[in-house]
């Protein structure tokens, strides 16, 4: 079982500041670090990590070659990474302050020209797990693709948009999204929505997983640490909780491992980089009891 991954790649941008800057303020900057990021990367990388065989389904500049390696150390299968002259990689500025909490600025770039023929070519099979969010172009049509091949669809509706959602959800397996996005799609959509299941991470208060074809539900509450940086956070969460389905866990199971994977995350600096891997987070749990 594979799971692919539609994704953006970024490079991360992070400021460390005291606080985040009020409407006019400026700040000197406590530290500065570049790193991997992007929302698909880092659910490619959580994923992977996880254990998972996980093929990344993206484009970036010509350039940064960097970037490549790391999603490669991490065990993410990057043939299928377009390479684009002219065009820079999608890149994030990301303010984070003391307490762990983060202002994001992004800027697309290649990863909103994924060429056509990106994923035609590729061979979905029924027991495979598409992932994608909201940071690339050709969303609908490859879910369509793989669900036609009668693969499992995991949508991140994030950056959260209304006419994206509407578009890609005909073709969605399990929808995830934070609290916010989960009121604002069933405000949209209505809470009976078309999908198999909804999974709702919910930050400090933990997240639930709800069967919309069998009624049951299930809450992992979240695990607590002193967060030094939640960046990235809810893509480890779905990372893990996609590899944890594709692995055969049940929802309780799946849950209980991403949700160690995002308290450990949240401890370390960094986005994709910051994505523990399966050793520590059994190695975490135990621990726990």
């Amino acid at each position: 079982m594979t799971i692919y991954n539609l994704g953006s790649i970024n490079i991360d941008h992070v400021y460390r500041l005291p606080a985040l800057p009020r409407p006019g303020e400026t700040l000197h900057a406590q530290s500065y670090a570049q790193g991997l990021g992007g929302k698909g990367a880092n659910q490619s990388v959580a994923a992977a990590r996880a254990g998972a065989d996980v093929v990344h389904l993206g484009a970036m500049a010509a350039s940064d070659g960097w970037v490549l390696g790391r999603l490669a150390e991490a065990g993410v299968q990057t043939s299928a990474i377009a390479r684009l002259p002219d065009i820079a990689t999608g890149h994030a500025i990301i303010l984070v302050d003391t307490a762990g909490e983060n202002s994001i600025v992004l800027h697309g770039g290649a990863n909103l020209a994924l060429p056509a023929a990106l994923a035609s070519g590729i061979g979905f099979g029924p027991d495979d797990i598409l992932l994608m969010q909201n940071e690339t172009n050709l969303q609908a049509e490859t879910a369509a693709l793989a669900r036609r091949a009668g693969a499992r669809v995991i949508y991140s509706a994030a950056p959260f948009s209304i006419a994206a959602l509407r578009e890609v959800l005909p073709h969605v397996s399990i929808l995830s999204v934070n609290e916010i996005e989960a009121r604002d799609t069933f405000a949209a959509f209505g809470e009976d929505l078309p999908v198999e299941g909804l999974l709702v991470t919910r930050g400090a208060e933990g997240a639930e997983f709800r069967d919309l074809r069998g009624g049951q539900a299930w809450h992992q509450p979240a695990f607590a640490v002193e967060a030094v940086d939640t960046t990235g956070a809810g893509d480890c969460f779905t990372g893990w909780f996609a590899a944890g389905l594709a692995r055969g866990e049940n929802p309780p199971t799946a849950l209980r491992h991403a949700a160690a994977a995002a308290a450990l995350q949240v401890t370390r600096r960094g986005a994709g980089d910051a994505m523990p891997d399966r050793t520590e987070v059994l190695a975490f749990l135990k621990a726990r009891g």
